[in-house]
């Protein structure tokens, strides 16, 4: 599954889901490299 991260204040990154971590970032994976950040919420 894909999902959209915020690293810092304005750089997002769109990888597949790896898995969340106790403090409430997520990581996700492009290619080889992995990246950890807060999730991007969906508004309705």
């Amino acid at each position: 599954m894909l999902r959209t991260i915020t690293l810092g204040s304005c750089v997002y990154v769109q990888g597949v889901y790896v898995k969340d971590l106790a403090d409430g970032r997520i990581i996700v994976k492009v290619d080889e490299t992995v990246y950890s950040g807060t999730p991007v919420i969906r508004k309705n």
